[in-house]
């Protein structure tokens, strides 16, 4: 067989297999608008729905949250520390995927749920994720389930530093939960013009 010519196969497959796997960590083009993402990614209306049929989460609650967390990029993590200021060293936190969950958070949702081969990379994994938690913020924390503004600090702080209301101490977070909350409702608003599956 002519050498160039399986030179020439490899590097298509190549080419091939990384552009199949662009297109699983791409973003929607409209983040704003949930019917464009859900046009744009059917699948990932499938699994919105099915995280608040097991959760009792709304999915435009568990979507600002993803868009807000990685705005929609499944490999996002925190910006690194910096050594004199330009040497990268390791994150800030074990934050990861879409959505940006920590190694101990996400490990105990994989036990609680029995969902052992779950990745925070994976769509389906993370908005289960978010709406497991969520659950639980409503269950631990005693807070109401449509009321994304307690959900996204109790999230943020985890269910401990909720319960101590660490978050007072960090008005910029009050903002985000306030502007996260604003998106949750942009999104429930959109929903009932999105199409049905």
């Amino acid at each position: 067989m002519n050498f160039k010519l399986v030179v020439s196969a490899l590097l298509m497959l190549l080419v091939s297999a990384c552009s199949s796997l662009g297109t699983v960590s791409s973003k929607p083009h409209t983040p704003d608008n949930l019917c464009g993402i859900f046009a744009q990614f059917k699948d990932w209306q499938t699994s919105a729905i099915a995280s608040e049929q097991q959760w009792k989460i709304d999915q435009s609650i568990s979507m600002a949250f993803i868009n807000h967390e990685s705005d929609f990029n499944a490999k996002a993590r925190p910006p690194r520390k910096r050594t004199f200021g330009i040497i990268p060293g390791k994150h800030l936190s074990s934050a990861y995927g879409y959505p940006q969950a920590i190694n101990g958070t996400w490990l105990m949702y994989k036990k609680l749920t029995g969902y052992t081969n779950a990745q925070r990379t994976d769509f389906n994994d993370a908005i289960d994720f978010v709406g497991w938690y969520n659950a639980r913020s409503v269950r631990l924390n005693n807070i109401q389930p449509n009321d994304t503004y307690n959900l996204y600090l109790a999230y943020h702080e985890g269910h401990g530093g909720f319960a101590n209301k660490s978050y007072l101490a960090k008005p910029w977070l009050l903002n985000v939960a306030q502007d996260v909350a604003h998106q949750a409702e942009r999104y429930r608003r959109q929903l009932d013009f999105c199409s049905p599956i």
